[in-house]
């Protein structure tokens, strides 16, 4: 059987979906912006080392820092009835969990959810994160199928790491600063810069390089077809593997 003979469930999102997606991703960055126009940028780490954290090795922590500092803000928006940027839930997620970060926002009475997925790539580390591992084939493309306006945002957090002697404690803190950000919305990004790597379990989708990213607007069924080919063109699976994925998550009709 070749993929054209297929009977796909095509998923349809709403009209309004574009708008929708650049409205969230509009707030998100103008929530770390005014954050970082504030001076508000640092995880501070207090320790009892006299020459401080070793620089070498902070860098496998900054994630789940990074995460957490992000959890913060946006909770703290959330926080203040009838904010500004409509911010109106915030649920951080299980490690394991597609997104990190579910933020829900107000636009014309209706309700937006983004699923956030925060990657940290270090500044002062040439190629550190460049290429991450964002979710798993079938864990995105069943998603797409089951919420045809499913909102699945990267966010990617630039920092850097410094020590710094507190005047008080005399003692040095290691301190990360948000230095950049950028969001995306998966679907928007272009074909060129998705890469497909079979190496875990379905595989995973990858970005190229998540510090340059092109757009490319496309419909959620283009973006099925779209992870299908990248899956299909994997010397490692075959169009059997890929019917027996559609089967179990219920992507085509029997």
């Amino acid at each position: 059987m070749k993929y054209e003979d297929l009977t796909f469930k095509i998923p349809h999102e709403s009209k309004t979906y574009e708008k929708d997606s650049d409205y969230v991703i509009k707030q998100i960055c103008s929530i770390l912006d005014n954050r970082m126009k504030k001076g508000d940028n640092k995880i501070i780490i207090n320790t009892n080392l006299k020459l401080g954290l070793p620089l070498e090795n902070i860098n496998k922590i900054a994630g789940p820092m990074i995460e957490a500092w992000v959890g913060e803000v946006f909770s703290g928006i959330r926080d203040k009835e009838n904010n500004s940027y409509n911010l109106i839930n915030v649920e951080t997620q299980e490690r394991l969990g597609m997104a990190d970060i579910i933020l829900q926002f107000k636009k014309n009475g209706n309700v937006l959810t983004g699923n956030v997925d925060v990657k940290a790539t270090a500044d002062d580390i040439p190629g550190s994160g460049k290429g991450p591992n964002i979710t798993s084939f079938s864990r995105i493309r069943t998603a797409y199928v089951k919420d045809p306006d499913f909102l699945f945002i990267i966010l990617s957090i630039k920092h850097r790491v410094y020590s710094e002697r507190n005047k008080k404690t005399k003692l040095v803190d290691g301190i990360m600063e948000v230095v950049d950000f950028n969001a995306y919305d998966l679907k928007f990004i272009s074909e060129a810069d998705i890469n497909y790597n079979p190496a875990l379990g379905t595989g995973q989708i990858q970005i190229k390089d998540i510090h340059y990213v092109s757009r490319q607007v496309r419909t959620t069924w283009e973006m099925c077809k779209l992870l299908d080919k990248k899956y299909l063109h994997s010397t490692r699976r075959t169009i059997d593997d890929f019917i027996r994925e559609a089967r179990k998550n219920g992507w085509i009709k029997d």
